[in-house]
């Protein structure tokens, strides 16, 4: 057994005994290197589909079909559960410039200011932007409301580890789901290879415009939601973009490492937990110190 080999066996053994499925891809974005645990695995996205959002959005002000000064009226999420963020939790009307909900819903994640933005760019049109920029494996096909009627908010917070458990028992051999934002024939999906090949198109010359690109990039650098991966990620010597994504026992992030030698490295971890329980720190910092572990292979080789 190669070194590569027994590494990917002892990661598969750890997720495994945190209780996590998991489906990662790490890649050296200047030597194509890689390293992956099923990466191939399409899982529902959750919130990653911020990102695909974000470029078609600013492709979109790029070719002068939307102003980004615009500023539209967007209606108050009144969420009370825990996780939604910025607009969502709203209790009044707020008007607010199409830049700025790029802003809020890639950097701040919040679901009420991407639905203003799936308002101007319907999924169907996101789906066939990264169709027209050669971007493959990500399907798009809803908006974010969609997320915020789910078990969790039916039941009392007390039973709420029903919701969980519903989560992790209800799905099928072929990825189906009785809750049907898991189930990945209706939700939006995207597989760690798909999302660090969007990655690599928004880091490295691709059909994305550098503007665009550079743009996006801003947006995932400043991603406030930093629990996760960056732990491992974060420090003096790099720069750590990503974005998260959380919906019921689904925890996933993706990034890109940027190192001050000049290595750069593109993450996606996209996880299912096992485990009935809403808050799971452990998960997350098992997902950091694989995808890590993963990364500093590649380092070395």
């Amino acid at each position: 057994m190669t070194t590569t080999e027994a590494l990917l066996r002892e990661t598969r053994r750890q997720l495994h005994d945190g209780g996590l499925r998991g489906c990662l891809l790490v890649r050296d974005l200047h030597t194509g290197e890689e390293l992956g645990i099923d990466p191939d695995t399409q899982l529902p996205a959750a919130s990653l589909v911020k990102v695909p959002l974000a470029l078609a959005t600013a492709e979109r002000i790029r070719w002068g079909e939307l102003d980004g000064a615009t500023r539209l009226d967007v209606p108050p999420g009144r969420i009370t559960t825990p996780g939604p963020t910025g607009l969502s939790r709203f209790r009044h009307p707020a008007r607010v410039a199409v830049d700025d909900l790029l802003y809020l819903s890639t950097s701040v994640s919040d679901g009420t200011a991407a639905d203003a933005l799936f308002d101007l760019t319907p999924p169907a049109r996101v789906a066939a932007v990264l169709h027209e920029l050669g971007l493959r494996g990500i399907t798009v096909r809803h908006g974010m409301l969609e997320l915020t009627d789910t078990p969790v908010e039916r039941l009392d917070a007390a039973e709420v580890h029903l919701a969980h458990a519903l989560a992790i028992d209800a799905g099928t051999s072929g990825r189906g789901h009785r809750v049907p934002q898991l189930d990945t024939t209706r939700a939006n999906t995207g597989s760690a290879r798909a999302y660090v090949e969007l990655l690599q198109a928004l880091w490295t010359p691709s059909e994305i415009h550098p503007d665009v690109a550079r743009r996006v990039r801003g947006l995932m650098a400043d991603n406030v939601l930093r629990h996760r991966l960056a732990p491992d990620f974060s420090s003096d010597a790099t720069t750590w973009s990503s974005k998260t994504g959380t919906l019921l026992n689904l925890r996933h992030e993706i990034g890109v490492v940027e190192h001050a030698d000049g290595q750069a490295f593109a993450v996606a971890v996209l996880t299912e937990s096992l485990v009935p329980a809403g808050s799971q720190p452990g998960a997350d910092a098992l997902m950091a110190q694989v995808a890590r572990r993963l990364r500093d292979h590649l380092r070395q080789l």
